[in-house]
């Protein structure tokens, strides 16, 4: 709040649209944002090493006894619950929490309860802020916030207390990781897919009536239908479909790999990387310079070997080779 203020008090002496000040704002907040965000994710990297890792590993992934098993998950959910309200939000709690999980530290089945947790804390923030409003607009606002709780609270009690549906977003998560690792830009192409593309597609359909919103949702549950039978009879029973549907390669590849798009991008990428003057610096490799202590080892053997007199570049290699020589045999 202080860097926004800060800013618009610098943005109000100049002349500049209101619009254009507020984007200003907005992004240089989404820098200091992520700026701190990556920060504080190497701190912790670098802090939680050694001993004080091994005693996070052991407490954070351990179970109750055995009568109160069950419970363990639900007193996570708890403190991640808690937590995002002690922080007042969900993405300082899960950021940090994040990289743990990716060096092994935090089990992914740990975490799933956690990141819940922090869903129904981070509409504490809007409770309060709903309560700050004036009298007569007040009703509303709590009627908000309350949907954004209630909504949190249903999808857990959707994917949570049944074992088998808690499953699902798991094996989802692992399934995106998989990919994310073999194509890095799969991640950016995810959130630009989930959170621009198919917001804004919903919103045109909406836009476009009632009778074109459902012809559209309904051709996009059959076909997911259709793909969810499909496999599951592949791994069951395959002598029930048809031999052209026992694998995916009547389609195109590009509806069924992601190895089109990535060496498209990847071609892509390359062009870039020899057309922009940063990256041809970056990507340049760095002449070695010669280690003088090496140089004077070598040309020592060279005079206590009696070696005959050549010319310099054959010496240098005559001294580069014994070195090596020499190197090995300390080794061994």
């Amino acid at each position: 709040m202080f860097l926004l203020f800060l800013g618009f008090s610098l943005l109000s002496h100049l002349d500049i649209n209101e619009n254009l000040a507020g984007f200003i704002l907005l992004l240089f907040s989404l820098i200091v944002l992520c700026s701190c965000l990556v920060g504080m994710v190497k701190v912790l990297n670098s802090i939680l090493q050694g001993s004080i890792a091994k005693l996070i590993r052991k407490t954070l992934n351990s179970d109750f006894p055995h009568p109160w098993s069950w419970l363990t998950g639900y007193v996570a959910m708890f403190v991640g619950m808690v937590m995002t309200i002690l922080v007042q939000s969900s993405s300082v709690f899960t950021s940090a929490l994040t990289p743990l999980v990716g060096i092994g530290m935090i089990k992914l089945e740990r975490m799933y309860p956690l990141t819940l947790g922090s869903n129904i804390g981070t509409t504490g923030t809007g409770l309060l802020a709903a309560m700050a409003a004036s009298s007569d607009k007040m009703p509303i606002a709590i009627q908000i916030a309350f949907c954004h709780l209630f909504f949190n609270i249903s999808g857990i009690l959707l994917f949570y207390p049944v074992p088998a549906l808690r499953k699902l977003p798991l094996k989802a998560a692992r399934f995106l990781g998989t990919v994310t690792a073999e194509y890095r830009w799969f991640a950016i192409a995810y959130l630009i897919f989930m959170f621009i593309f198919l917001p804004c597609s919903v919103f045109a359909l909406s836009l476009a009536g009632f009778i074109p919103s459902i012809v559209a949702g309904s051709l996009v549950i059959l076909i997911v239908l259709f793909i969810i039978v499909v496999n599951i009879l592949r791994s069951k029973s395959p002598k029930w479909l048809p031999k052209v549907l026992r694998s995916w390669n009547f389609l195109p590849k590009c509806l069924r790999s992601l190895q089109p798009y990535d060496c498209a991008i990847m071609k892509v990428v390359s062009v870039i990387r020899r057309c922009c003057p940063c990256c041809i610096k970056c990507c340049t490799p760095k002449q070695e310079k010669p280690d003088r202590r090496k140089q004077a080892i070598a040309s020592k053997i060279m005079k206590d070997s009696h070696l005959p007199k050549v010319s310099p570049a054959a010496s240098a290699a005559s001294s580069r080779l014994l070195l090596d020589n020499l190197e090995r045999v300390s080794v061994i």
